[in-house]
């Protein structure tokens, strides 16, 4: 029987903002996000509309099955609605992307908590950081490295969060100083099953893996290209695999951006304008790839290409096999 739909989920603001003690509010302890379950979220939705807990835990949980919901934020939207019917998909559930007991009761069978501590290290804190990246692409050519912005950056890219979560759950955390421990979330590792086959759906703005079999190995919320400059249709193959590339921007075969008319070589890192990995397809200039804004995915739009959160691309990239995994593009 389905209980609520995302839509109405409301929102999750007042539970997500610092209390003015400076501490994170007491619903976004470790122990209360832990604990959420299905029945706390209903009872608290009646009462004032708000379940941080719940969603952070569920997108939790629904990350380490291999059904990404993006960046962990604890609000509802349409990448947690994706990942919702990706595991149902997985699981052979009803599939309406819409939260109800017998789903949260399969992937509840993970007992692993969804949050826990973490003490930064001396290698976090001396990480090869940018203060400021420009916008324009000429400029961007003349610097050697697209690196995080800061120490909180990264962290929230490493544990699969959106950086504004982050902050909240460690109000006053000083996340350029090796030895502070902060509260983050607990995602799952890489699957190791490799992946025959890619279907990239244009529509539902996803990305879903299968086996040689035919199973899910993981689906990730993607964006397709745009209008102006559409992905491909039909099937290509993955080529080659290049982790921190750099980027090849040519406007006679891209895209114009601002007033470069000339070839530039955009390098590496993070930040570029490709993220910190690039599968390439057969099709040329045409690839899969992370992006220095994982908020937006399926928020925004493409130069043609696919583009995941970096850690999904990561993920991807050490599952697939050039020359032998097929991406079929379906409209």
């Amino acid at each position: 029987m389905k209980i609520l739909s995302i839509a109405a989920m409301g929102t999750l603001l007042a539970a997500l903002l610092p209390s003015a003690s400076g501490a994170a509010p007491a619903s976004l302890s470790k122990e209360a996000i832990n604990a959420a379950t299905f029945d706390d979220w209903q009872a608290r939705q009646g009462a004032d509309g708000t379940a941080a807990p719940f969603l952070i835990r569920l997108q939790v949980l629904l990350d380490r099955a291999h059904a990404s919901p993006g960046v962990i934020d604890g609000f509802p939207g349409d990448n947690t609605q994706k990942a919702i019917r990706a595991y149902e998909m997985m699981r052979g559930l009803p599939v309406d992307g819409e939260p109800d007991a017998d789903m949260w009761n399969v992937l509840v069978v993970d007992e692993g908590e969804a949050m826990t501590t973490y003490e930064i290290t001396e290698d976090d804190v001396s990480g090869r950081y940018v203060d400021t990246i420009p916008d324009d692409y000429g400029e961007r050519a003349k610097m050697d490295w697209l690196g995080y912005h800061d120490p909180a950056e990264m962290l929230a890219e490493k544990f699969h969060m959106d950086e504004e979560l982050l902050k909240t759950l460690n109000p006053g955390a000083d996340f350029a100083t090796a030895g502070t421990t902060i509260l983050v979330t607990k995602p799952g590792e890489v699957p190791t099953t490799k992946v025959a086959r890619i279907v990239v759906d244009k529509s539902a703005g996803r990305l879903v893996a299968y086996d040689d079999k035919g199973e899910i190995v993981l689906a990730d919320p993607a964006t397709i290209g745009s209008d102006e400059t559409p992905s491909p249709s039909g099937t290509v193959t993955v080529n080659a695999i290049a982790a921190d590339p750099t980027y090849s921007y040519n406007p006679k075969k891209n895209f114009q951006q601002g007033d470069n008319d000339k070839v530039l070589t955009i390098p590496p890192g993070p930040n570029g304008p490709v993220g910190s990995m690039w599968i390439d397809l057969s099709k040329p200039t045409y690839g899969i790839h992370g992006t220095a804004k994982p908020d937006l995915i399926d928020k925004s739009q493409s130069h043609g290409c696919v583009r995941l959160t970096n850690w999904d691309a990561e993920a991807l990239a050490q599952l697939v096999e050039p020359g032998q995994t097929v991406v079929e593009f379906k409209e």
